[in-house]
């Protein structure tokens, strides 16, 4: 018997769920939930790698890298796979569409791919990352909820499980993958071909346990918006933060704000639960430690301004006005 891999870093829970599992147990839908980063679409493609290995094997987790059915998976060819990104809308297209034969495949296509037997003989799965489902297309899919063929596998990832309509969500087993060690991020960061040990350190750091956070860190334009806003908040703590140029674009506002939610939450924490809570942004532990005593109720209002702005952000509001309403907000904690 072939020597077989699941090469997945991180994920122990999930690894020892599937693993406790026989194929005749699977369910027929899964939902993947957890930050960015974490590794969600990167276990589901390993789940469909193993279900689709043709190598014999007792386990459900596992894949042998070089039958027929691994090598379709590792090209992006194999008939009884197919993987999609982002927003499923109902279509009007009643032509017959190939497998994969159109990145514009619509719910109502889906249906029909759901109806088919697997070209391989084994089984055919389906993933949709990040998805989020139009009404008309969670109508559309409900057939395959309530009489899942035979043999076919649906596995669905998101980071807000809450945004997912209920009659989508009660119907799939949620399975939640945490956020990853620092050295799962350092591990995966050499896996990906980094080799700067001091950079790879510095980005695992500050990765918050996700390796997009890491790879955003390892980006000279990304870490240097962080880097901004960084500035942008002491200066605001100390009285200044008028000029909020160097993260408050279009471009990079979502990156800023969300740096600067970070250091507040770990400014409350640090006021509240003193060493009992890690900091998020790990680098500044010891400069946010230092900030003055403000008063708990004053941070959290904070935060609650920068939540409420990182959804004003979405709107038609200029970037400069969405900074200037936060740095209102942090200025408040420290009067």
């Amino acid at each position: 018997m072939s020597e077989l891999s699941f090469d997945v870093v991180g994920a122990e829970g999930p690894t020892r769920f599937f693993s406790s599992l026989a194929q005749g147990r699977l369910a027929h839908a899964y939902l993947f939930t957890g930050h960015d980063g974490v590794g969600k679409r990167t276990f589901a493609d390993r789940l469909a790698q193993s279900l689709l290995c043709v190598t014999p094997k007792e386990t459900l987790l596992g894949y042998c890298g070089t039958c027929s059915g691994c090598k379709m998976v590792a090209s992006g060819t194999h008939p009884d796979l197919f993987a999609s990104r982002g927003q499923l809308k109902i279509g009007d297209r009643d032509a017959p569409a190939g497998f994969h034969e159109t990145d514009d495949m619509t719910a109502r296509d889906l249906v029909r791919q759901f109806s088919l037997h697997a070209y391989e003989g084994g089984w055919r799965i389906f993933i949709f990352e990040d998805v989020e489902f139009t009404r008309e297309a969670a109508n559309a899919l409900l057939a395959f909820f309530e009489d899942p063929p035979s043999n076919v596998l649906l596995v669905l990832t998101t980071d807000a499980p809450g945004k997912l309509l209920d009659t989508i969500r009660s119907r799939l087993v949620e399975v939640h993958f945490p956020l990853l060690s620092r050295t799962n991020v350092e591990t995966i960061l050499r896996r990906k071909g980094y080799t700067d040990e001091k950079e790879i350190a510095r980005a695992a750091l500050i990765a918050q346990g996700s390796v997009d956070r890491a790879l955003a860190a390892l980006d000279g334009a990304t870490a240097e918006v962080r880097d901004a806003a960084i500035a942008w908040f002491y200066n605001v703590v100390e009285g200044g933060g008028v000029d909020d140029s160097g993260w408050a674009v279009r471009e990079s506002l979502e990156e800023g704000l969300e740096t600067v939610k970070t250091l507040v939450r770990d400014w409350l924490v640090m006021r509240v639960a003193r060493k009992e809570i890690a900091p998020l942004a790990a680098d500044e532990a010891r400069t946010v430690a230092k900030l003055p005593k403000a008063e708990p109720a004053r941070l959290a209002a904070a935060l609650e301004a920068i939540v409420e702005a990182e959804a004003i952000a979405r709107t038609n509001v200029t970037p400069h006005l969405v900074a200037e309403y936060v740095r209102m907000a942090v200025a408040t904690c420290v009067r």
